[in-house]
């Protein structure tokens, strides 16, 4: 599932990494990002080799593999296309020691860097920061989803991410266990407060939903268990009950009998999960995942 995924982002990942690169390197206008703008790496010197292991200094699920195998390979090209570099090809080896998706103890070995040292040096940063990003992204998922265990309750992620991130960092949400909610505005509706109130009623809403486009699913946030009734004659796929009581919940449950499926949203703590995933709610959502990031502690030294 994970390999899966990854093939999908592959042209998000490469867009991303070149953006980074270009920021920290200081190119601009569509400029391709030039290793040797790198001033501080440019005091060793040229051709020299090194070997470079990265750890992590807590505990953690691993993810972005695949970022840090793109930095190296767009500085590698940026290298290799240079003049002054047409009689030495630079390729960066990296040995992985760990997975996407792995659970790892702090001080762990996570990878190992032998190539071009400045090349290691300039990549380093902006590696880093997308595997602690992401990395944090998952273990933070991983420390809720441990807390539905034993319930059949899923959890979901948000729209709520980092600009320029969403695709990264819903990746990092599967690969601490959890499940993405939509990716967009394009693959399902979510008719909130705001679109009930543009269309005029739930039920209007949905049936202008259902006529647009009814291959995709419709969900409808509500507030009240009026609303609830509203959002099941009109025939919604998902009802997402908003800052819902675990009192009003267990009634939503009983109400909808399995009519669709139920969602559960607002400051969802992890504290209180496991109280709203026995009422029997099929999804409990957390844009808490993706907006309050930790990101892991990762060092790399030159051995």
């Amino acid at each position: 599932m994970l390999n899966a995924q990854l093939e999908k982002l592959q042209q998000d990942i490469s867009k991303t990494i070149s953006w980074a690169l270009c920021e920290d390197l200081g190119a601009v206008d569509n400029e391709t990002p030039q290793a040797s703008q790198d001033i501080t790496a440019m005091l060793i010197p040229e051709n020299e080799q090194a070997v470079a292991t990265v750890i992590t200094r807590e505990d953690c699920i691993v993810c972005g593999v695949a970022w840090v195998n793109e930095v190296f390979k767009q500085l590698d090209a940026s290298l290799n296309s240079t003049a002054e570099q047409t009689n030495k090809v630079s390729s960066t080896k990296i040995t992985w020691f760990v997975n996407d998706g792995e659970s790892v103890a702090a001080n762990s070995t996570l990878f190992e860097l032998e190539g071009d040292a400045r090349t290691l040096l300039t990549g380093e940063r902006v590696a880093l920061n997308f595997l602690q990003t992401l990395s944090g992204t998952a273990t933070l998922t991983s420390h809720y989803v441990k807390e539905l265990a034993g319930s059949e309750t899923k959890l979901l992620d948000t729209r709520k991410t980092l600009p320029g991130l969403r695709s990264a960092q819903k990746y990092a949400v599967l690969c601490g266990g959890g499940v993405n909610h939509r990716i967009g505005l394009f693959d399902a509706f979510l008719i909130k407060e705001n679109h009930i109130a543009a269309c005029g009623g739930i039920n209007q809403a949905v049936a202008t939903a259902k006529n647009n486009h009814c291959d995709k699913t419709i969900e409808v946030e509500v507030e009240s268990l009026d609303e609830l009734e509203q959002a099941l004659n009109a025939g919604a796929d998902i009802i997402m009950l908003d800052n819902f009581s675990p009192a009003m919940i267990e009634e939503a449950v009983k109400a909808t009998r399995g009519k669709a499926k139920l969602e559960v949203s607002g400051n969802m703590t992890i504290e209180i999960l496991q109280e709203y995933a026995k009422a029997g709610v099929d999804y409990i959502s957390s844009g808490a995942l993706t907006k309050h990031v930790n990101a892991i502690d990762l060092s790399m030294r030159f051995k």
